[in-house]
């Protein structure tokens, strides 16, 4: 039959080594032991290669691909560090620099590798509290870091955020051990608690927060750039500083009296510089009265003393007539302003005059106080000198 073997052998496609079409049946990739034959599975590799390279899997093909394969490992070594990072660069796990923003290039791996932390970024560490989280579910860790003992020996509950940034990643990285937060905590803690200790209790709980801020961000500053860990403490913030729970109430009370104190002080210095600036205004302006007063008196007796000098000196000159016009400006002054006129009947006339409207117009401008005519009452006084 035609598919049978001109050999002879008599084996069909079904029992023998030849199938139908003459051909044998191709080796099978398995031994009759069932494992993978490898160096089958190597040949075909080599195999789909060769005609996958130009020039038949020469050695210039060789050569293109091992330069294709450099090519790409070196691209692996291009990274990129953001304007908020800074690039730190390993070789063999080791730090040799430090780069800034931007495209950069170090040797590939496993030689060199690169890390990009967040040098911007404001990083917190709360001490005594958690953010978010009220006073009663505190742990008791927590509790723990909040009592502080004050400089004269009183127990406050302390609780404050440390505001911190990177401001050297390799040192950070690298001098001090992670998580680095733990020993930034650590520090902040021991130099709180130094400062604490130095505090009287009134200090820490009022006028004295703002100090007591400023030192605990110098001092923790100075321990962590003793320790050369390549972190910038921005700022140190008190959260509260109260006496323990347990005795609150009774402080706040304290408190509130010292307060009271210190109003009742204030109002009186109030009241006492008010009052006393006034009392010497007054006092002032006697003293300036009783002068003027003195040198009046002075000056008017004085006055008196000279004019009676001279009306002496007159009078010893002259005595008929100094004594007759000092008698004249005497009337005068008594008299002037009366309202009456007085006629002398001896020089005459029925003793009635005619009505004339001189006094009235003298009172008028005398204030209606009588006048005495001199002639008249020169003749009618007779003998009064």
């Amino acid at each position: 039959m035609p598919w049978q073997s001109s050999g002879g052998g008599g084996n069909d496609w079904r029992g023998g080594q030849s199938n139908p079409w003459g051909g044998r049946r191709p080796p099978s990739s398995r031994p009759p032991g069932g494992s993978p034959d490898f160096e089958a599975a190597i040949r075909r590799f080599q195999q789909a290669l060769r005609r996958w390279l130009p020039g038949g899997g020469g050695k210039a093909g060789l050569a293109l691909v091992g330069i294709v394969f450099l090519l790409i490992w070196a691209a692996t070594g291009i990274y990129q560090v953001r304007p908020n990072e800074q690039g730190v660069v390993l070789r063999f796990g080791k730090w040799v620099y430090t780069t800034g923003p931007g495209l950069h290039w170090h040797l590939p791996w496993p030689i060199e590798s690169a890390l990009t932390p967040a040098v911007t970024d404001i990083n917190r560490v709360d001490i005594g509290f958690s953010t978010g989280l009220p006073r009663s579910a505190r742990t008791a860790r927590q509790l723990e870091e909040g009592l502080m003992l004050t400089g004269d020996e009183n127990i406050v509950d302390v609780a404050f955020t440390v505001f911190w940034q990177i401001k050297d990643a390799g040192k950070f990285l690298f001098n001090i051990e992670p998580p680095q937060t733990v020993t930034v905590k650590a520090v902040a803690e021991s130099v709180m608690r130094e400062i604490i200790g130095k505090t009287p209790i009134q200090d820490a709980l009022t006028a004295g927060r703002n100090r007591i801020e400023k030192e605990a961000t110098r001092k923790i500053q100075d321990v962590l750039d003793g320790y050369d860990a390549g972190i910038f403490v921005r700022e140190v913030k008190l959260e509260k500083v109260d006496p323990p729970a347990e005795v609150i109430d009774a402080f706040r009370e304290v408190q509130a009296a010292a307060a009271d104190r210190e109003r009742f002080r204030n109002e009186a210095e109030r009241y006492a510089n008010k009052i006393i600036p006034e009392a010497r205004g007054r006092a002032a302006q006697m003293r300036q009265q009783a002068e003027a007063y003195r040198e009046q008196v002075i000056a008017r007796a004085e006055g008196q003393a000279a004019r009676f000098l001279s009306v002496y000196e007159q009078y010893r000159q002259a005595k008929d007539i100094t004594r007759k016009r000092m008698y004249l400006e005497t009337m005068e002054e008594i008299l002037d302003g009366m309202s009456k006129v007085l006629i002398d009947r001896q020089a005459g006339g029925s003793g009635v005059v005619p009505y004339l409207a001189l006094p009235e117009l003298h009172n008028r401008g005398k204030g209606g106080q009588p006048i005495v005519s001199p002639a008249a009452s020169s003749k009618g006084s007779g003998g009064r000198q």
